[in-house]
């Protein structure tokens, strides 16, 4: 079965609509594990229905060492992207892992990512879907 993290950090809600959506496109053919830089976002996607979750920087850097696929916004794997909330440690875990990132370009880092357009998070949300599961 295809391990596929979800890292989300602040309120959780980026990381909750992936997880509904992958939900509804692959029921339980896939286990998602809700990583959470903190215990708000874990609850809030596991509310989406994760199969797991855990919070905090050593369960994300021990987790995403045996994910097929990790997915989030781009600022997973910046050293403190989302406000602080990601870690250096926790950005370098996932940057480094063997697993498939699929990162949504939200930034609210004074990041540009020349070549990508702004869309709305349904949308990016679709594009994950569609193109990279």
């Amino acid at each position: 079965m295809k391990k596929i993290c979800v890292i989300d950090g602040q309120g959780g809600g980026i990381g909750a609509a992936v997880i509904k959506r992958i939900k509804e496109k692959f029921g339980e053919g896939v286990e998602i594990i809700a990583l959470g830089t903190n215990a708000i976002a874990t609850a809030n996607m596991l509310k989406a229905h994760a199969n797991k979750g855990a919070s905090g920087e050593n369960a994300i850097v021990r987790t995403v060492l045996s994910a097929d696929v990790i997915i989030g916004s781009i600022s997973i794997i910046l050293p403190h992207g989302m406000m602080g909330e990601v870690t250096p440690k926790m950005a370098e875990a996932v940057a480094c892992s063997r697993a498939k990132k699929v990162l949504i370009p939200l930034l609210k880092e004074d990041i540009i990512i020349v070549g990508s357009e702004y869309a709305p998070l349904p949308h990016l949300i679709e594009e994950v879907m569609e193109k990279y599961l």
